[in-house]
C-alpha cells in the first residue's frame, strides 16, 4: 500500500465565485423545468504563493459527474491531495475514510490494482457556529482488473451547510463496484458520481436512501457508461421528501456502440409528505448498441389512506405515521455505518431531524 498526503500552506480568505451548470445529465431535456443542472456560489481562497501538488496524472482521465469546473474548483481549495493505492490481490482491511467537518475540501484518488479489494467511506457532515458554510469532496478511484470496491457516502449537514460530492469511479475487466449512498440532510447538497464499465463483464451496483425536509435542496446526477461486453449496472433510490424540499435526480445509463451484452436497470422510489415538496427525477438511458437492455422507472407517492388507517388503529398519528417512513431512513444508514465517522454523520443527522441539542436527548 502506498498513501501520501500532499500538503500545500493555508489558503487565505477570498471572495466567492458562481459555478454554472454543473451537476450536467449527458443528455439535456426538460430546459422548460430547469431540470438539468444546478448552479452553485462557493467560497473561492486565494493561493497565491503556494505550492499546490496534485494526485497522479493518470486521474486526470477519469469522469466525475458534478464536471471540471467542480473538479478545477476542488483541487484549487483543498488543503491536501490524498493519494492511496492497494497492492496487486490484496484486501485492505481497514477503510480508507475521508471525514470531511464544515468548510473542509479534500481532494483523494484511490488507485486498486488488479485483484485487490478495499472499502472507502466519505463522512461528510458539521456545523459552523450556526453560520453557513460550504465543503466538498472529490473522489476518483480506479479499479482495475478483478478489483473489488465498496464505496459508503455519508453526508449529514445542518441547514446552513453546502455539500459539494463528485465521484469518479474507472473499472476495468471483471472489477466490482457496490456504492451505499445516505444523504441525511443539508441547506444544499449537490451529489454527482460517473462510473465508467470500460472494461469486459465489470460491473455497477448502486444504492441510495435519502431524507430531505424543511427547504433543503438535494441534486443528483449520476451517470453510468458502459463501454465493455456483458457489463452490469443496477441503480436503485429510495427516498423521502418533507415540508417544501426540493429535489433532483438524473441518472443516465449510456450504453456505448460495442457494449455487446451489457444489461442496464435503474428505479426511484418517492415518498412525499409535504404539499409545497419539489420533485424532478429525469431517467435516462443513452444506446448505441442493438444487443443490449436496458429499463427505467419511478414511482411517486405519498402515505395511503389503508396505511394511515392501519397504522391509527395502532395508536399512532399521522404526524407519528410519517415520521416512521423517515426514521426508517436513519435506522438503515446507521445499521449499515462502516466505521465510527459515518455513524457519528447519521447520529448527528438524528439530532437534526428531532431538534435535539445533543445526541443524548434522542428518544430512540
Amino acid at each position: 500500500m502506498v498513501e501520501k498526503n500532499l500538503a500545500p500552506a493555508a489558503a487565505d480568505a477570498a471572495p466567492e465565485i458562481t459555478l454554472e451548470r454543473v451537476n450536467v445529465a449527458p443528455a439535456q431535456t426538460w430546459n422548460r423545468l430547469r431540470t438539468n443542472d444546478i448552479t452553485l456560489t462557493v467560497p473561492a481562497r486565494g493561493r497565491a504563493g503556494d505550492v499546490y501538488f496534485s494526485l497522479p496524472r493518470l486521474f486526470e482521465g477519469v469522469e466525475c459527474s458534478m464536471g471540471p469546473a467542480v473538479t478545477d474548483w476542488v483541487e484549487s481549495q483543498a488543503k491536501d491531495a490524498r493519494y492511496v493505492e492497494v497492492p496487486r490481490g490484496t484486501r485492505r482491511e481497514e477503510p480508507i475514510v475521508v471525514a470531511l467537518g464544515a468548510d473542509e475540501v479534500a481532494d483523494t484518488g484511490v488507485l486498486v490494482r488488479e485483484g485487490a479489494e478495499v472499502t472507502i467511506v466519505v463522512a461528510a457532515g458539521g456545523e459552523k457556529d450556526g453560520e453557513a458554510g460550504t465543503s466538498a469532496s472529490l473522489l476518483r478511484v480506479i479499479a482495475e482488473a478483478g478489483a473489488r470496491v465498496h464505496l459508503y457516502e455519508y453526508v449529514g449537514a445542518d441547514a446552513g451547510q453546502q455539500h459539494l460530492e463528485s465521484v469518479g469511479i474507472t473499472c476495468g475487466r471483471d472489477a466490482r463496484v457496490d456504492v451505499h449512498q445516505y444523504l441525511l440532510g443539508g441547506g444544499t447538497v449537490a451529489l454527482g458520481l460517473a462510473c465508467d464499465l470500460a472494461g469486459d463483464r465489470s460491473r455497477v451496483d448502486l444504492g441510495c436512501r435519502y431524507h430531505a425536509g424543511g427547504t433543503e435542496v438535494l441534486d443528483i446526477n449520476e451517470v453510468v457508461r458502459q463501454r465493455g461486453r456483458s457489463t452490469r449496472s443496477e441503480l436503485a433510490y429510495n427516498g423521502v421528501l418533507e415540508d417544501a424540499a426540493k429535489k433532483s435526480l438524473r441518472t443516465t445509463i449510456d450504453l456505448v456502440h460495442g457494449a455487446k451484452g451489457a444489461q442496464g436497470n435503474e428505479a426511484e422510489t418517492v415518498l412525499v409528505l409535504g404539499d409545497d415538496v419539489v420533485n424532478k427525477t429525469l431517467p435516462t438511458i443513452l444506446c448505441d448498441e442493438d444487443d443490449v437492455a436496458g429499463n427505467h422507472g419511478a414511482t411517486i407517492g405519498s402515505v395511503s389512506p389503508e396505511q394511515l388507517a392501519f397504522l391509527a388503529s395502532r395508536g399512532l398519528s399521522r404526524a407519528d405515521a410519517e415520521a416512521l417512513f423517515a426514521r426508517a431512513v436513519y435506522e438503515d444508514a446507521l445499521m449499515h455505518a462502516p466505521c465510527d465517522e459515518a455513524r457519528a454523520t447519521v447520529q448527528r443527522g438524528q439530532a437534526l431531524l428531532h431538534g435535539a441539542s445533543t445526541l443524548e436527548d434522542l428518544a430512540w
